[in-house]
């Protein structure tokens, strides 16, 4: 900690002294600075025209943030689950396997009943939570720099980052098995629909808090 202070003092000195960035980076390197610390330290600071360097807003925690997030990253999970285990019902019912017992109608009702209950509750609330997150960043930019918005969209990334794969890997294996029956794909579709919406939907909204960090 105490050598990233002494990089990001030698920075904001740097900058102070009318430096610019590309030959602040240079020297930085030539002393053997690695390329992301330096980029590091000199994100800290706006690149804007200003007598002095100008800080960026850093990061912070809000336990209210923390709350809404965890609320609203949780009804996600629950909503796509949800929506998959409905669909899954769906096709079980429409092109049963000869191998297992058939599903009665009364257990089909039962299991969209469930996953339908849960779907009408959780996603509503995620798509009031997201509206209202987004009118509030948009107001006030900073927020942004949330640290448990960045840290849930990293772990919502990984998690569809890991189905997404997960989901290929079934296809070929029961591809190369002789097993790739229409039922089987249809549920593998439907996980890699849900997954990839999910994941296109968090990775676009990591590049806009990019751009505006390049800004």
């Amino acid at each position: 900690m105490a050598v990233e202070r002494e990089l990001q003092q030698f920075v904001h000195d740097a900058l102070g002294r009318g430096q610019s960035r590309a030959q602040i980076e240079q020297v930085l390197a030539g002393a053997g600075w690695r390329a992301d610390q330096v980029s590091r330290a000199l994100a800290e600071y706006a690149d804007v025209p200003f007598p002095v360097p100008v800080p960026r807003p850093r990061p912070y925690l809000s336990a209210r943030e923390a709350f809404l997030y965890l609320v609203l990253f949780t009804t996600l999970y629950v909503s796509a689950i949800s929506l998959g285990g409905m669909l899954f019902s769906f096709i079980e019912r429409a092109l049963p396997d000869a191998a297992e017992r058939a599903n009665s109608a009364q257990q089909f009702r039962d299991s969209v009943r469930w996953w339908l209950s849960n779907l009408l509750v959780a996603f509503p609330v995620f798509v009031l939570l997201s509206i209202s997150m987004q009118r509030a960043i948009r107001r006030d930019p900073t927020r942004r720099a949330s640290r448990i918005r960045k840290w849930l969209t990293y772990v919502t990334l990984y998690v569809g980052a890991a189905v997404l794969i997960g989901d290929v890997i079934a296809l070929i294996h029961g591809l190369l098995g002789g097993d790739l029956t229409t039922r089987f794909v249809l549920k593998a579709l439907v996980v890699g629909a849900i997954a990839g919406t999910a994941f296109g939907y968090y990775l676009n909204d990591l590049r806009q808090d990019e751009n505006e960090a390049d800004a």
